[in-house]
């Protein structure tokens, strides 16, 4: 468990990031260069604090896991080699596999397209004592399908020009609060790129054969609409950061610095959410007491 100072230092190092109130957020009082109090180079300092990240997460796991009142909703969202597979990775690499799943949501099915928009993500939600990880989500709704609108189309829906945006982000803002209310923690992160980097890492992933896998043609093609994606983001947290739900705009252009401050954030959070072993009846104690004994006289 963190101590009362880590978590000051931890708390320090992720408020700039941490979006609870959208009505003056603007996406370019984040650099996606910032790394805190870390030099830009320091790699190893980056490292050690992840690591000690990864030893508390891992305690904190399995509170959350014994106290099972609580299920833990992490959703990342970025454009494409923002680093979202390697923070995932990263992060909750001590993690207990069954106490987190992942899951990735990427063009809708057709049965998917047969329900509302957070059909698919709404029957994923995690379980009471574990990590739901959402690569992608159903913010996907109102990013990629605002800026191709045609899409809508596919959705069949009754009536797609009215408001349609204004009515996505309050519902996605009344399901938050109700999965607050009925205790899910919602944690949201935005890993922001620069355009530069993002090019630097496509070309990595050409130059680099046993990255050619990764690399899709689309990518480039939705390059194009850079300026309109930023748009939507900076509109989706304005709309959507709240103190139940926030958004951690986290700069991505250092893999390591943004695995550290997602790291951060999600200790923070379950910190504060006062997780406790369950505590035994003397009923249990004796019946335990009872167990030993027996154990010993064999």
């Amino acid at each position: 468990m963190p101590t009362d100072k880590r978590l000051e230092r931890i708390r320090k190092v992720i408020k700039p990031y941490r979006i609870t109130d959208g009505n003056n957020f603007k996406l370019k009082d984040i650099d996606p260069d910032d790394t805190g109090d870390f030099g830009k180079a320091d790699k190893d300092r980056l490292k050690e604090a992840l690591e000690e990240g990864i030893l508390e997460l891992r305690e904190l796991q399995e509170k959350l896991y014994a106290d099972n009142k609580w299920g833990v909703l992490l959703i990342f969202q970025a454009m494409d080699a923002a680093g979202k597979d390697g923070a995932i990775k990263h992060v909750f690499s001590g993690i207990n596999p069954q106490g987190c799943q992942v899951f990735s949501f990427k063009s809708p099915s057709s049965e998917d397209l047969d329900h509302d928009f957070m059909w698919r993500c709404m029957k994923n939600l995690p379980e009471r004592g574990r990590f739901g990880i959402f690569n992608r989500s159903y913010y996907e709704e109102v990013l990629v399908v605002k800026v191709h609108p045609e899409y809508l189309v596919n959705q069949r829906l009754p009536d797609n020009g009215n408001n349609i945006w204004k009515k996505r982000f309050q519902d996605i803002c009344n399901i938050e609060k109700y999965m607050s209310h009925n205790g899910i923690l919602v944690l949201k992160f935005f890993l922001h790129v620069s355009k530069k980097e993002q090019k630097k890492r496509f070309l990595e992933r050409l130059d680099r054969p046993e990255k050619n896998w990764k690399f899709s043609e689309a990518d480039v093609k939705e390059r194009q609409h850079w300026d309109e994606y930023m748009e939507a983001y900076e509109d989706m947290i304005r709309n959507t950061a709240s103190e139940n739900a926030p958004w951690f705009v986290v700069p991505a252009n250092n893999k390591w610095y943004t695995r550290a401050i997602v790291a951060g954030a999600v200790i923070d959070a379950l910190a504060s959410l006062n997780l406790k072993f369950p505590k035994l009846d003397s009923k249990k104690l004796e019946d335990l007491k009872a167990a030993r004994e027996a154990l010993l006289n064999e």
